[in-house]
């Protein structure tokens, strides 16, 4: 049986809902654009609307297919602005989790507060037994969120992803889980 996620989900301070066509120019402005963001990322920074409108077809083409679950993250204070997303990929046992925040949200404890519920939720599903991400071996921040939202460090992977923005070639990546 698949593994069911809600088509939205609240926490504290954040609601994490499907991702609209309508999305793209506000996420564009809050990171698609920003080199800073997208340092330790498998993508370059967009130059135009139009490459995060793709990107957006792409989250929206994911999820109904049932091949991901690429919630647009927003504040509760301000639901019609997005900040980021958080994807998870959806396999027969298991979800493998990427994340994404504007920076002037950075340091506020919001990814740990959205991951940590969204693994919660994940695995209180009879058919998950595992939620899993990654993140290059110099991504502290990105470390500390996932240790933060509940996740232990499992492995340390070599020449495992490829981040264009700070190398040609695979980087090193921890590889960070929560099972029940």
């Amino acid at each position: 049986m698949p593994i069911a996620l809600p088509n939205e989900i609240t926490t504290t301070r954040l609601i994490l809902r499907q991702p609209r066509a309508s999305d793209a120019a506000a996420l564009f402005d809050a990171y698609t654009q920003d080199a800073e963001v997208a340092r330790y990322m498998v993508w370059v920074p967009h130059k135009s609307v139009k490459e995060t409108e793709g990107f957006i077809a792409y989250c929206c083409e994911a999820w109904s297919s049932g091949k991901s679950r690429p919630y647009v993250m927003s504040l509760q204070s301000a639901p019609h602005r997005p900040i980021g997303i958080l994807e998870a990929r959806l396999h027969s046992h298991m979800i493998d989790l990427g994340y994404v925040l504007a920076r002037e949200h950075w340091g506020a404890g919001l990814m740990p507060e959205a991951v940590g519920t969204l693994a919660e939720i994940a695995l209180a599903d009879p058919s998950c037994f595992r939620v899993q991400a990654t993140c290059d071996v110099e991504n502290i921040a990105s470390a500390r969120t996932l240790e933060k939202a509940g996740f232990a460090l499992e492995a340390k992977l070599q020449r495992y992803t490829m981040h264009p923005n700070i190398s040609a070639a695979p980087r090193a990546c921890f590889m960070y889980a929560n099972c029940r």
